[in-house]
């Protein structure tokens, strides 16, 4: 790739929290190790927005509000739903970005999952997909056309993320070694196939 500053377009970067690091209550595997080549990426960007889980206590998507086994899944009025450990509960040292994150170019924090009755996966919209986080009115306003992705993890906040800034009419790649999956459930190459299918290029920033 060239090192030249991209003209209408932003870095988002994908819940680097303490939650989803090594020791937190979600790990995804070695994800605090894109940390460093994310800090590199962002230099290359005007527009730099970062992306927090913020959940209330009783977020109906933890599994210990079911009184359910981890990774099971329930039906919620918007779907199919996987109930998760308790993660990223706002406030917490877990919610916290990551302290090896360099924050100082962000312009813009969307955190997500705030509301205790719907999980949101997607930077643009909750799990209902209708109910909106505002991103894509700033992003308009900004005039920002091109969007590039990184973080935790690549088959779940960062493909929801990917998937519905394509479906909004962005211009949307993913660098895929700024990012980690959890791959749960042959998710990782399902979140793949799909990006490729859509239209969603997928390169490597290193």
């Amino acid at each position: 790739m060239t090192r030249n500053k991209k003209i209408n377009s932003a870095l988002i970067i994908i819940d680097v929290q303490n939650d989803f690091c090594t020791g937190g209550a979600l790990a995804v595997k070695d994800g605090e190790t894109i940390i460093e080549s994310i800090n590199t990426a962002q230099e290359e960007f005007d527009t730099v927005i970062l992306t927090q889980d913020w959940h209330p206590k009783e977020h109906s998507s933890f599994a210990s509000n079911h009184n359910a086994e981890v990774y099971s899944n329930v039906e919620m009025e918007y779907g199919s739903q996987i109930l998760w450990p308790n993660h990223c509960i706002k406030g917490s040292v877990g919610a916290n970005f990551h302290r090896n994150l360099n924050t100082d170019k962000c312009a813009l924090i969307i955190r997500k999952g705030c509301n205790p009755k719907i999980d949101s996966y997607s930077a643009f919209f909750e799990n209902d997909k209708n109910t909106t986080t505002g991103l894509e009115g700033y992003l308009i306003k900004k005039e920002i056309t091109q969007l590039y992705m990184c973080g935790l993890a690549f088959d779940y906040c960062v493909f929801y993320s990917a998937l519905d800034g394509k479906n909004l009419g962005f211009d949307v790649f993913v660098f895929q070694d700024l990012t980690k999956s959890i791959d749960l459930g042959n998710s990782k190459n399902i979140a793949e196939k799909k990006m490729h299918k859509a239209g969603i290029k997928l390169l490597n920033f290193m």
